[in-house]
């Protein structure tokens, strides 16, 4: 196997970007699920996603992965199709810095999975830095009741917070399916399985509302997810995990400003606070014991 040369300043400014991508398009999908529905948007967006993934990935005729490989594929695929599905669905009825603050405690929630699936330890750092971030999922939830913002938002906070534990499994996850595949071969697989299962759901919901004057935009959201996961793929190829993973907290910034920009909404004191208490968990659980050697993921 070639190995890619370490460039991790490079690498930090392609993640910042990668999240920024990903940030615009989440403005983008709560825009269109505010006009279309949740479930017409997923189905759309899903069909352009597999287009372009087998665009991409096809053509090279690689061979057919393995049944086991394959087994780990459908499971993803089938748990980003919930994680996707509550989130865009909350995205829609809570102000987007609120539900990107919520997010950050999956890699905590990870935490845990990892203690009980794969026997990994969790140390009293991990521990505070978990408490940490529950007290900053209870500050945002308490300002959003303080603020009488109505059972939407809270129904909302709860889909975003069920979509933050998908998150969770997901990580754990990617540390068998990056092992077994490639991004590309993930990246179809996954748009696959997500199509699959948005098509078996027409018998029961019906047709999904056309799209009309709103193509362009589920074009442009399907290419910012999937250019968001190849920026994802070059900069963790070039630099640890652990250095990149606090990029992902200049999502807040991102949220904050097209939030308010597109969609009129406030940040509130107690979102703020709520997220600096949850980005400082997760900063603490992140921390090594001095003298312990890093592990390496590959980011699918």
């Amino acid at each position: 196997m070639n190995r890619v040369a370490q460039h991790p300043v490079q690498a930090f400014i392609v993640a910042l970007v990668a999240v920024g991508v990903l940030s615009v398009m989440d403005a983008v999908m709560k825009a269109l699920v505010l006009a279309l529905g949740i479930y017409a948007v997923s189905v759309w967006r899903a069909l352009v996603g597999l287009v372009m993934a087998s665009a991409l990935y096809l053509p090279r005729r690689l061979p057919w992965p393995s049944r086991a490989t394959l087994r780990i594929h459908v499971a993803r695929g089938a748990v980003v199709t919930v994680m996707a599905l509550l989130f865009f669905w909350g995205l829609a009825r809570v102000p987007m810095a609120q539900a990107i603050a919520l997010t950050f405690i999956a890699p905590l929630i990870a935490l845990v999975l990892a203690a009980i699936v794969l026997g990994e330890k969790i140390g009293r750092r991990s521990v505070l830095g978990s408490l940490a971030a529950f007290a900053g999922v209870v500050v945002i939830v308490a300002g959003q009741a303080r603020a009488e913002l109505g059972p939407g938002v809270l129904l909302g906070t709860a889909a975003i917070l069920a979509s933050a534990l998908c998150y969770a499994v997901n990580i754990v996850m990617m540390r068998h399916q990056a092992q077994a595949a490639k991004p590309l071969e993930i990246s179809f697989f996954q748009s696959l399985t997500i199509t699959v299962l948005m098509l078996a759901a027409i018998p029961f919901l019906g047709m999904p509302e056309w799209p009309g004057v709103q193509w362009g935009w589920i074009v442009v959201a399907a290419a910012m997810s999937f250019a968001g996961v190849l920026l994802f793929a070059f900069a963790y190829a070039r630099a640890e995990a652990g250095y990149l993973s606090v990029t992902e907290y200049s999502a807040f910034l991102w949220a904050a400003a097209l939030g308010w920009l597109v969609f009129d909404e406030g940040v509130s004191l107690y979102t703020i606070a709520g997220a600096a208490l949850i980005v400082g968990g997760c900063l603490l659980a992140a921390r090594r014991e001095p003298g312990k050697a890093p592990e390496m993921e590959v980011a699918a």
